[in-house]
């Protein structure tokens, strides 16, 4: 049985030809308002060349966007380590076959999915100001990364899920056979075959938590976002600084695509065997005992071979 699925039918020479001429169109489109935004820009004098000399100036990346990046990288990495153990747990929560566990996994993981991030950030961010739990610099941060972490870790967890749920159901039944739990095989065979057929989507997953990372700025995050809107209003090139905190975000973006295809490519190239296949037998041990009968003289004769051995050596 192949194990491609396929889910259309291959397009004809029509349908090819047709699909190219709305591909032509849909590019003749996007160039076409992409000019007039340029030229609106021109007539308004925000692409005029002195604009653009500020980036040549040391302070504009030493005091604006590099400690911009450097907060946007910061809500980043730790929204995506804390949302990965926040997927998991709840992921696995949501295979148990105990309903008192995968029912309030099913109710969190769905809940955090539908909630808009901006909705979760703000919320988090005036609870923390409004308890006076911590202190007032780091409440940004954390409403900015308790947002990320909910969202994404519940899309984690669904994908956490899904991968098991694709594994063959010989993986479980082995599990089984062996004598362990249902626990046990979730968590020593079948996750850990989930999450490398998965790892991918996870880095690929990266992408949105670096995207929505810049909503931050409702809550007064200094993210690259905020520091760029701060550098347009300090060189008065509003336009230019938000042109290239764009550029930055799409090569970080871009680089994090490159590493789920170059990840994807090697679990591909890579195959997964329990060992070499060889032709030889087996080496038996003959004793000296009658089959049905006590090991026990096989077993003299055993450790008399082995002291021989010793005194030869």
């Amino acid at each position: 049985m192949s194990v491609q699925s396929v889910l259309f039918d291959a397009p004809g020479p029509r349908a090819r030809a047709r699909h190219a001429v709305l591909t032509v169109v849909g590019v003749v489109l996007v160039l076409a308002v992409l000019v007039g935004v340029l030229l609106k820009l021109r007539d308004a004098g925000q692409l005029q060349p002195y604009m653009w000399l500020a980036f040549l100036d040391p302070v504009a990346w030493t005091a604006y966007l590099i400690p911009g990046l450097i907060g946007t990288l910061m809500a980043t990495v730790v929204s995506v380590v804390l949302a990965g153990a926040f997927g998991v747990v709840f992921g696995a929560g949501r295979l148990s076959r105990n309903p008192w566990i995968r029912r309030p996994c099913g109710i969190v993981v769905e809940f955090f999915r539908a909630v808009p991030v901006l909705i979760m950030m703000i919320f988090a961010f005036q609870m923390f100001a409004r308890s006076g739990w911590f202190v007032s610099s780091i409440n940004p941060l954390l409403g900015v990364v308790t947002g990320l972490t909910l969202y994404n870790g519940s899309v984690i967890a669904e994908l956490v899920r899904s991968g098991v749920h694709a594994l063959p159901a010989g993986q479980r039944e082995a599990g089984l056979a062996i004598g362990l739990t249902d626990g046990q095989t979730l968590r020593n065979i079948q996750l850990p075959q989930a999450l490398v057929a998965m790892l991918p989507a996870l880095i690929a997953q990266l992408v949105v938590v670096l995207k929505d990372s810049a909503l931050g700025i409702a809550v007064t995050y200094t993210d690259l976002l905020f520091w760029s809107k701060t550098l347009g209003s300090a060189y008065a090139n509003t336009v230019p600084a938000y042109i290239v905190a764009a550029v930055i975000y799409i090569i970080l973006n871009y680089a994090v695509i490159k590493l789920a295809e170059y990840v994807e490519r090697r679990l591909r190239r890579t195959s997964h065997v329990a060992g070499p296949i060889t032709n030889a037998e087996p080496t038996v041990v003959q004793g000296g005992g009658e089959p049905g009968a006590s090991g026990a003289a096989g077993f003299e004769d055993l450790r008399g071979s082995v002291e021989e051995m010793r005194h030869r050596a």
